[in-house]
Order: structure tokens, then C-alpha cells, then sequence
């Protein structure tokens, strides 16, 4: 959004011209992000285990939060082009989601991947058992090809969206897709043939399917750019698209986007224009690629729902411009980097450092072109697996090519470990604002190896609630991403239930990520589990 000579930073317009010193003293005190500066007076935590990525939960504290980055598993790729399909006839070899999205089906036990094979090509689709070994279409179903969608002369594919809709009334529509087409003259195959040529009609498809290998198109989008992707709000029971808009700039056009939501996914998503709400962009603090010096832009905001908020994706754009990457035959640079919300509209990006940033090591997988899947990230065990595509830009025939090598690799987290609350090793507190629940059980997701964490339960006027005390605590000691706090003399907190209490937490050489109240001394915090990952039923952390 841009109006007289304004730019839009976390909801707020401010000037083009930034005063002296302007971005210091926003570093001071940021901007306000409308559930951080006016929390509700009781925050209700029966959903979910607690993140401390931001000070919402928090009243008081003199812990130090520190973000964390993922890790790329191994030196390569968990999946890249082999068949022929991928391999473009020697073009633009693809094998990678851009965004489709990799979820865990708990039905079949099977983690699934929607993809892009060949450049503008082809939409396919593989599983895995593990989550790092995949088995595509072909090699699953004799007879069957990888691809899953139908060709059609002179139609190319360019960015989707895939989704395993839990709640589905209609088995038919279990998985939703959504996928942009470009449709040029009939005898036009590849994609290096359209250059210059405008097609004559663009826009989104959406389709449906039982078993996610046969797809039924079912309707058609309002007018969006492309890369235009969706996500489901699990907290609102809304569909999202996020669309792909742009400035005009007196010195160019800026990438942004765009906000649609809806309640049925394929009747109500033909949008008008004037219903796409201005949403995203990059702001000061998005800083340029050192070397090369351009203006971020937002390329994609991708979003899913993890335990008790919404995960954003922003891939953030640092050129070069589309004309310097034909010229200079290198992918675009882009990083991934991370945002949260509480609404799933207003995002909250405390740490503007790449979560996972391109390499930009000539010719290497990950060159550049970072791309999150739609499920952003799936939870396996104590991790949470990233699924991110990413373009080394080699080409057969090519030699090099901005759109060729795009492959997919997986990066890892601790569960829970996007930001840490530590002590540093002086010791330390944390008391949060005043909640309600109506659990039993006390967890957290710390390491408190070499150290210790306790808690203890008070009343919304900090008196300590006896017997929930510091000194009746038994203190964590080990570093796990599901522990349970016990207190000598209580049973459970069932006696605190639905009533304001706060938690006072208590670190000592202890990292601190996250905190729940649990039904179940199982742990089970009912929260959502992003793109799901085994042992856990319709998305969400429960007892199966």
C-alpha cells in the first residue's frame, strides 16, 4: 500500500523520506503490532503449547530472547530431477514444490509431496515413509506418470498451492489445490520459447481431490499475479489467499500482496479486485543483499497454523531484477525468513535475520530462489522439518539458466525453537500476564541440562497459590522438548482451573522456548501441528 509519498510498516503509514536517525529509534520501540500493545486482560491458553517468540504472554521478565535459525540437513538436495519429465528435455530441470506444499496424511501414515516437475510444466506428486527418502507416482502405480494434472497444449503451470483439508464434510475435497496457468499459442512446449510473448489469458485454477493423485478442477479464482498461493486459518475457519500484487513506483513496481479470505474454499474464492485487501510488504528492515544492492521486495507470505498462532513465511526478494537474471543466466535471490501472528492478517516479525537464507555459492544447489512449501513446516518427533525448494540455476543445455537446477532440500528446528527465553547464566525470571485454562498438567520445552527451571502458580495479584511453590517445585534438570513440572503435595492444577493465575518461571542456565497446560499427562497440548507429521490426528497435537 502506498498513498502520498507513505510507505505501510506493520499497519502504520510512514514517510518515503525516513528522518535522521528514524530507523534507530524504531529499533528503540517498534512500532505497535495491535495484539502486542492492547493484550486481553485474560489470555486464554487451552490451545496449544505457548510460544515466547514475542512479549504477549509475558508481564515481566529479565530474560534475554534469542532466535534461532534452522540447520540444512546433509550437503545436497532430499529430492532433485531424474525423470524426464523433471529434467525439462535438458531445459530447466525441476523437481521441487513451488510453494504445492509436503504434509503428513495420517491416514495413509505417509508423507506427501505435491510438486513442480520441468520448468512451467508439469505438476507432480511423490511420497515417503520417512519424510527423507521419496518414491514418485510412477515408481508407486505401474502404468501411472508423475505428473497428475493434464497437459494441455500450450498451457504452462507456474506457481500452487496444495492442502490436506482435515475438516472436510465432502470426501471428495479432503485435498485442495490451487494452481496459476499461462496460456500461449498451442504449438509453444517450453518455457525460454514464451520469452517476450504475452500469453492471452492467466489466472488461477482450483481443484479437488479424495486421494490426492486424481484431481477434478472445480473452479476458477478472482484476478491475482502469480505466485499467488493460499492457506487455511485454523483459528478463524477461513480460507486465505495470498495474493500477488504490486506498486507502481516513480522508479518501477514493487512486488506485495495482497489478503482475500473466505469460508468455502471453491464457491466463494472468485474475488473482485476491490475485495483483495492490501496486506504485505518488505519494510526498513529488510536490508539489502550486501553485494547486490537492490531493494527488497516481498516475494510470497506463506502461513499455517502452529499450536497456538500462525506461522508466516516471507520470502523476501533481493534481485536482481528478472531482465539482470536473463542476462547474467543466475537464479533471483531470495531468503526465507519468519513472521507470527495471532489473527493470521497482522504479523509480528521480531528478527529480520534469513531462517533459511540462499547460499549464493555459484552453481551450487541452493543457490538462490528460496521457496517454502505451503505446509511451511511439518513436526516430527522433537524436530520440525522445513521443506524448502531452492535453484542452482545449472542447465544441460543451457549451461546456466535464472529458472534451471531447482531441487528440494530440508532444513530442521527444535520443535518449538524459533526463539529461546535464556538467563545467560545469571539467573533469571519470567512471570506472565494473567491466563485461564482448563487443563492439568504443567509442560514446558526447555534445556535446563547443567541448570535448572521451576515454576510456580499465582493469583492475578502475584501471591503465591500454595502449594505451587517455588520451594515445593521439582526442578527440571534435563533439556526435552516435553516436560512436565510437578510440585510436592499436588496431585495436579485441577483446583486452578478457569480461574486468572499467572506462572512465574524461574531459569538458571536454562534455555526456555515454550509452555502449556495439558488434559493429559501425555503432554498433549491441542495445538496445530502445521503440515502434521506421525502420531498426531486431523492436525492437531492430541491423543491418538
Amino acid at each position: 500500500m502506498e498513498k502520498d509519498g507513505t510507505k505501510l510498516y506493520n499497519g502504520i503509514m510512514l514517510p518515503e523520506i525516513w528522518p535522521p536517525k528514524y530507523k534507530e529509534e524504531l529499533l528503540e520501540k517498534p512500532l505497535p503490532v495491535p495484539y502486542l500493545e492492547n493484550p486481553p486482560d485474560e489470555i486464554i491458553i487451552n490451545v496449544g503449547r505457548q510460544l515466547l517468540v514475542d512479549d504477549f504472554l509475558i508481564q515481566q521478565t529479565d530474560l534475554k530472547r534469542v532466535f534461532h535459525n534452522a540447520d540444512i540437513v546433509g550437503d545436497g538436495p532430499v529430492f532433485e530431477p531424474k525423470t524426464d519429465l523433471e529434467m525439462n528435455d535438458g531445459y530447466c530441470p525441476v523437481a521441487c514444490p513451488f510453494n504445492d506444499g509436503v504434509f503428513y496424511d495420517e491416514k495413509d501414515h505417509l508423507f506427501k509431496m505435491w510438486y513442480h516437475a520441468g520448468w512451467f510444466d508439469g505438476t507432480a506428486y511423490a511420497e515417503s515413509e520417512d519424510g527423507i527418502h521419496w518414491r514418485r507416482l510412477s515408481e508407486l502405480e505401474a502404468g501411472r506418470e508423475d505428473r497428475i494434472i493434464p497437459l494441455e497444449p500450450g498451457v504452462m503451470r507456474d506457481g500452487a498451492g496444495a492442502w490436506i483439508d482435515h475438516d472436510a464434510k465432502d470426501p471428495s475435497e479432503r485435498y485442495k489445490m490451487f494452481v496459476y496457468y499461462r496460456r500461449h499459442d498451442e504449438k509453444m512446449k517450453y518455457f525460454h520459447e514464451s520469452n517476450g510473448i504475452h500469453p492471452y489469458s492467466e489466472g488461477g485454477i482450483l481443484y479437488k481431490s479424495a486421494n490426492g493423485v486424481d484431481w477434478q478442477l472445480v473452479s476458477t479464482t478472482g484476478i491475482c499475479g502469480d505466485n499467488t498461493t493460499f492457506f487455511y486459518n485454523p483459528f478463524r475457519k477461513k480460507w486465505v489467499f495470498s495474493i500477488r500484487t504490486s506498486l507502481n513506483l516513480v522508479d518501477g513496481w514493487e512486488r506485495t500482496r495482497g489478503y482475500y479470505e473466505c469460508d468455502d474454499f471453491f464457491s466463494e474464492a472468485g474475488w473482485k479486485q476491490e475485495e483483495v485487501r492490501s496486506w504485505g510488504r518488505t519494510d526498513i528492515f529488510d536490508e539489502p543483499d550486501p553485494v547486490l544492492g537492490y531493494p527488497p521486495q516481498l516475494y510470497n507470505l506463506d502461513a499455517v497454523g502452529y499450536e497456538s498462532l500462525m506461522l508466516g513465511a516471507y520470502s523476501v526478494f533481493l534481485g536482481p531484477p528478472n531482465d539482470v537474471c536473463e542476462k547474467t543466466h543466475r537464479p533471483k535471490i531470495i531468503d526465507m525468513k519468519l513472521a507470527f501472528s495471532r489473527d493470521g492478517f497482522h504479523w509480528h516479525r521480531p528478527d529480520y535475520n534469513p531462517f533459511i537464507p540462499s547460499s549464493r555459492v555459484e552453481a551450487q544447489w541452493d543457490y538462490g530462489y528460496i521457496h517454502p512449501n505451503s505446509g511451511i513446516c511439518l513436526v516430527v518427533g522433537d524436530k520440525l522439518y522445513f521443506y524448502f525448494s531452492a535453484w542452482s540455476g545449472i542447465s544441460p543445455k543451457f549451461g546456466m539458466h535464472m529458472y534451471a537446477g531447482g531441487s528440494m532440500g530440508l532444513a530442521t528446528l527444535r520443535r518449538d525453537g524459533f526463539a529461546s527465553m535464556e538467563d545467560q547464566g545469571k539467573g533469571g525470571y519470567l512471570v506472565t500476564r494473567k491466563l485461564r485454562f482448563n487443563g492439568k498438567y504443567l509442560f514446558v520445552n526447555a534445556d535446563a541440562a547443567g541448570g535448572k527451571l521451576e515454576a510456580e502458580m499465582l493469583d492475578e495479584n502475584n501471591n503465591i497459590l500454595a502449594p505451587f511453590s517455588r520451594e515445593n517445585c521439582v526442578p527440571v534438570i534435563k533439556d526435552g522438548v516435553t516436560q512436565m513440572i510437578t510440585w510436592n503435595g499436588a496431585e495436579n492444577l485441577s483446583n486452578l482451573t478457569d480461574r486468572p493465575v499467572r506462572i512465574k518461571f524461574y531459569l538458571q542456565n536454562s534455555k526456555f522456548y515454550s509452555f502449556w497446560i495439558s488434559p493429559s499427562r501425555t503432554g498433549a497440548s491441542l495445538g496445530y501441528v502445521a503440515g502434521g507429521g506421525p502420531n498426531f490426528k486431523g492436525g492437531i497435537d492430541n491423543e491418538v
